[in-house]
């Protein structure tokens, strides 16, 4: 009786691995705060490699900490079968702090939008973003000085995004 009991229980269990790691469809191939001086930004990347064909007309849904604080910033990408990567880049940021690590949560889900997999990272800042200029120094498709930056008078306005969170 204790041996058929054991048997059950191994089997149980072995279906419940093969069903988790079914659900895999993706895994964190990379992420990254990229900083761009010229054009005073600041965003998170994350890429996620598939594991399994992904659902035709599902979503990559992420969720990045907010550094100035509040509701998380959230984009989406389209998946697509055949995906070899998926890239998701945050909106622009203000007030990264070099040395904190700020949260990223990702769903992919199927067309109708049910959830298939949840993933959950950090991304370490190593620079902070007080380095940028609260303006871009350059503007327009030729890279333009930026009046706001470069004034009359040969005054230049290079004052980091002010009022962020501690």
């Amino acid at each position: 009786m204790k041996t058929n009991i054991t048997v059950a229980a191994l089997c149980l269990l072995t279906l419940t691995a093969c069903q988790r790691e079914a659900e895999k469809l993706a895994e964190f191939s990379g992420h990254i705060f990229v900083f761009n001086y010229r054009l005073s930004k600041a965003n998170y990347v994350v890429t996620l490699r598939p594991t399994a064909p992904l659902p035709e007309g599902g979503v990559a849904i992420a969720r990045f900490e907010n550094p100035r604080g509040g509701e998380p910033l959230v984009t989406q990408a389209k998946l697509y079968p055949k995906m070899e990567k998926i890239v998701l880049e945050s909106p622009n940021l203000q007030c990264v702090r070099e040395g904190r690590s700020y949260a990223v949560k990702i769903d992919l889900a199927d067309a109708k939008g049910t959830v298939l997999q949840q993933l959950d990272t950090k991304v370490l800042a190593t620079i902070d973003q007080s380095i940028l200029p609260a303006n871009s120094i350059v503007v327009g498709p030729a890279y333009d000085m930026n009046p706001k930056v470069f004034k009359a008078g040969g005054q230049i306005d290079l004052t980091p995004v002010q009022d962020c969170p501690a």
